[in-house]
């Protein structure tokens, strides 16, 4: 039977990311996704200014009292962005009413980048966040978003291989989930890609690709989107990881060459042919 996933994040109207991501990456990799919608947003908040913001806190949770009526469980809960503290209730009533036994819960604690909290959000979103952590299968924080949900300073170096990435990994571990992927993990030649830990084998691994300069919004839910679905057709955390990297940097290099606006988001289209016939492979497995 066809794998599924319910995406739970907001709708960008314009900027590639989010639902407009997730959506047809999973679907591409042949998994049924539903969505969600967290909030309604003209723009994503990264580079533009003056968007429109409408919290669907409200119609969330009617969403999914009108979703557990129809009796049809996902494999995957995937979250991401959350508009407020007030919709971390609501996406834990998600992963516990609208998924199945034994599903995967997997967060994307979308918090914020470079240091520091994305706009909007304080120390309630921080602690909201840790909530649902702890619900959680798999999270991947970025660097930034690892260090508020420990109570950590954010580093000032980008995480590498070693003791020191490890250390996070496993204190992540420690606030319940059952598996974490840290992305925006470097290694010693400088390429880029992430690193995962499983607390239950306690086994530790990087993934690396070529790093391209400058930074590219959306990049993070592409990772996301891409790691749901491989996890979601039984690839396993170093599978899925391995998955999302090399799909991302495929994406980064797309978006490097590509004369337009950063902001306006990754190129990840004309990618999603491999990408499909790499997940076909899964499904046959």
């Amino acid at each position: 039977m066809q794998k599924k996933v319910i995406a739970v994040h907001d709708i960008s109207c314009v900027g590639r990311c989010s639902i407009t991501v997730a959506l047809p990456i999973i679907s591409a990799a042949g998994v049924e996704c539903s969505i969600i919608p967290t909030a309604l947003l003209s723009t994503h908040t990264g580079g533009f200014t003056g968007f429109t913001f409408l919290p669907l806190t409200d119609e969330m949770e009617k969403i999914t009292a009108h979703l557990k009526t129809l009796g049809r469980p996902s494999d995957a809960v995937y979250t991401g962005y959350l508009g407020s503290p007030d919709q971390i209730g609501a996406a834990k009533e998600i992963i516990k009413g609208l998924m199945k036994d034994g599903g995967a819960a997997i967060v994307d604690p979308v918090m914020g980048d470079g240091g520091v909290l994305y706009s909007g959000f304080d120390h309630r979103m921080v602690d909201g966040m840790r909530e649902l952590c702890a619900e959680a299968t798999v999270i991947m924080p970025n660097i930034t978003e690892a260090s508020f949900l420990l109570g950590q300073d954010c580093p000032t170096l980008e995480p590498t291989v070693g003791d020191e990435t490890e250390n996070i990994l496993k204190a992540l571990a420690g606030l319940g989930a059952k598996a974490v992927v840290l992305t925006g993990v470097y290694s010693p030649n400088g390429d880029i890609g992430a690193a995962y830990y499983d607390p239950v084998t306690d086994e530790t691994g990087y993934v690396f690709e070529k790093k391209h300069p400058g930074f590219y919004h959306g990049t993070g839910d592409v990772f996301g989107s891409a790691f749901t679905a491989a996890y979601t057709l039984g690839a396993g955390l170093a599978g899925a990881t391995e998955a999302a990297v090399v799909f991302t940097a495929n994406v980064v290099k797309l978006t490097s060459e590509e004369n337009d606006d950063k902001k306006y988001g990754p190129v990840f289209e004309p990618a999603l042919g491999d990408f499909a016939r790499d997940m076909a492979k899964l499904r046959k497995i």
